[in-house]
């Protein structure tokens, strides 16, 4: 009886904390197809007294939006392909037990998470190489995160060296070894690291705010930050009426909201299967 009852407060638990979790995310969305007068009253819980997707429309028609999609597109794709890749091998080679120096190496990197030169030296060296204003700032500064790096080196030391110890007596080089056998046998890693990545460029405004003056280059979030933090909706968004006429600035803002957090959504289901593996990561040795 008492494991029964265990069994329903955790389930209970549970339950209450994915509602709390999930209801902000669900009150935006209904809130973006609601009327005014239900949004400003607080009148609905579960769903609108009537759908009205008129703020969708006048977001989707907007010039900005297209491009800002764009961008940070782009930045989230091969700003996720290169940091994995230097990652990758980054966290392969600090991983080989015979490598000389490589505690070192590991230390130096160690040392940068603790130590930050500042905003000021990284908008300069920025400004130095020529990266100012191009997408290009958007992705390099922020291209490798140590801390995804450990964590590959300590998935990579996880797999016996029995396996790589067979590769090289067969011939195999050390890139061949890399990509053979340490790669596929790290599917669940690099998926994992791979959305940690992806989720953070998606995200990411702050070097967008410091580093870009130009609107073609502006990522969603920056776009999302001036429409919601400066108050611009009105001035970005022209189809919006300032005295809360069809379609109402509120609920505009809770329809880019929206535009600019599903995409980024629909990749968890794909990489779901990965996580408990995971979250495994390291954790198992020979």
């Amino acid at each position: 009886m008492s494991e029964a009852l265990g069994d329903v407060l955790i389930f209970s638990m549970v339950t209450l904390a994915g509602v709390v979790t999930f209801y902000p995310f669900f009150y935006v969305l209904i809130g973006s197809v609601s009327p005014i007068t239900d949004l400003l009253q607080g009148r609905f819980l579960l769903y609108p007294s009537k759908l009205s997707f008129s703020a969708y429309a006048a977001v989707l028609r907007n010039d900005l939006l297209p491009t800002a999609y764009r961008n940070t597109i782009f930045i989230t794709v091969v700003g996720t392909a290169l940091s994995m890749a230097v990652s990758l091998m980054g966290a392969y080679v600090i991983s080989r037990r015979y490598l000389p120096g490589r505690v070192i190496m590991t230390l130096y990197l160690v040392f940068t998470m603790l130590f930050y030169g500042g905003l000021i030296p990284t908008f300069l060296t920025v400004k130095a190489v020529g990266l100012l204003d191009t997408i290009w700032a958007l992705i390099l500064p922020s291209c490798v995160s140590v801390y995804n790096t450990i964590v590959l080196r300590n998935f990579f030391a996880s797999i016996p060296d029995s396996l790589e110890e067979s590769a090289v007596l067969d011939g195999a080089r050390p890139f061949v070894v890399f990509t053979r056998i340490t790669l596929p046998l790290s599917k669940a890693a690099i998926a994992t690291i791979s959305l940690f990545y992806a989720v953070s460029y998606w995200n990411a405004f702050f070097h967008a705010v410091i580093f870009i003056n130009r609107r073609d280059l502006w990522p969603l979030q920056l776009l999302l930050r001036e429409t919601l933090i400066s108050g611009r909706m009105s001035e970005l968004f022209p189809y919006v009426d300032a005295d809360n006429l069809n379609p109402p600035t509120q609920v505009m803002e809770l329809a880019l909201i929206v535009v600019t957090i599903v995409p980024i959504l629909f990749i968890y289901p794909f990489l779901q299967r990965y996580f408990a593996k995971g979250v495994l990561m390291g954790s198992l040795r020979e």
